[in-house]
């Protein structure tokens, strides 16, 4: 007997959902799990789909591979629903791995040296990488240690929020350090972002005001960033 139709419309997946959910279900037989995750035995196919539409709810494979398939009862429109909303959470709290570099000359003058140092502090407080390159010319490279000695002047002076994941290294002609955000790294700027967010909700929240421009810069696109001297 075949089993009745839901009262409501059922609940589809999407094109590139490849769940299969109630009529969609042709193996004879299933392992049925209920809605509180009770184990109801192995059923008929017909017989878990009846028992899923007595419940208004749906019939749902989540174990193809296993021997009977695996069949739950559930709501699937909102369990996708959570699940979008999962994940769209873990995109916005998941942070891009950026690598930016900026290039010193090991005899760079102290107002240039503050100049990319501040480079190196806003890259870092993006909870970016900084790859710190020293290039040489000429006879420079005779003297090698002025090169580490400005890198580690640099580590020390961002050591808040900073630190070195690759001690300064000779390449060829250069020599590179790679720094790395620590914890601290955009507190700072994320203190002062709630606060931003928190007057532009009283703004919006009084009718007769009108919403304030968003302040500070526009944030800077992903992607390697160079500085050079």
């Amino acid at each position: 007997m075949r089993p009745r139709r839901r009262p409501i419309e059922q609940t589809r997946p999407s094109p590139r959902d490849t769940t299969r959910i109630n009529d969609a279900i042709r193996v004879s037989r299933v392992r049925l799990i209920d809605d509180d995750g009770g184990q109801l035995g192995i059923k008929t196919t017909d017989e878990a789909r009846e028992y899923a539409y007595g419940k208004n709810l749906d019939l749902v494979e989540v174990a193809a591979q296993a021997d009977p398939p695996v069949a739950k009862v559930m709501d699937y429109g909102k369990y996708k629903y959570e699940q979008e909303q999962k994940a769209k959470q873990a995109r916005k709290h998941q942070s891009q791995i950026q690598v930016k570099e900026i290039k010193f000359r090991p005899k760079i003058g102290i107002h240039d040296y503050n100049t990319k140092k501040g480079h190196v502090e806003r890259f870092l407080n993006q909870r970016a990488k900084v790859k710190v390159t020293i290039m040489f010319r000429g006879r420079e490279q005779s003297h090698p240690e002025r090169g580490r000695d400005l890198l580690l002047r640099l580590a020390d002076d961002v050591k808040e929020i900073g630190l070195i994941e690759s001690q300064p290294l000779q390449d060829g002609r250069n020599m590179v350090m790679l720094l790395g955000p620590t914890k601290n790294a955009g507190v700072k700027r994320d203190a002062e972002g709630q606060d931003t967010e928190l007057r532009e909700e009283e703004v919006q929240g009084d009718g007769q005001r009108q919403d304030p421009a968003p302040a500070g810069d526009a944030e800077p696109q992903p992607g390697e960033e160079v500085v050079e001297a």
